[in-house]
């Protein structure tokens, strides 16, 4: 079976990449455009404000073991999910 695509080479710090970058300048410039991003984000909608919250409050459940999703729910949803994707 022949190879599809290409392979992704990972530079490690200090190390060139072919466009004469080094790996740690493209991951810093990455960084901050990706924070950048989150930051436009957080200040567009109040209502992502009170989303991030409660996903904060759910992680921290999660965490302590006190977690206990509604089964039905859960199960409803997946059924809908399996029988929209066949």
């Amino acid at each position: 079976m022949g190879q599809i695509g290409t392979i992704n080479t990972v530079n490690r710090p200090g190390e060139s990449a072919a466009s004469g970058k080094t790996g740690a300048t493209e991951g810093t410039s990455f960084s901050a455009a990706l924070q950048g991003a989150t930051q436009a984000q957080a200040a567009g909608r109040p209502e992502d404000a009170a989303r991030a919250a409660r996903v904060q409050e759910l992680k921290a459940q999660v965490a302590s073991g006190q977690y206990q999703p509604d089964l039905t729910r859960v199960a409803s949803s997946l059924l809908k999910f399996l029988a929209e994707g066949a």
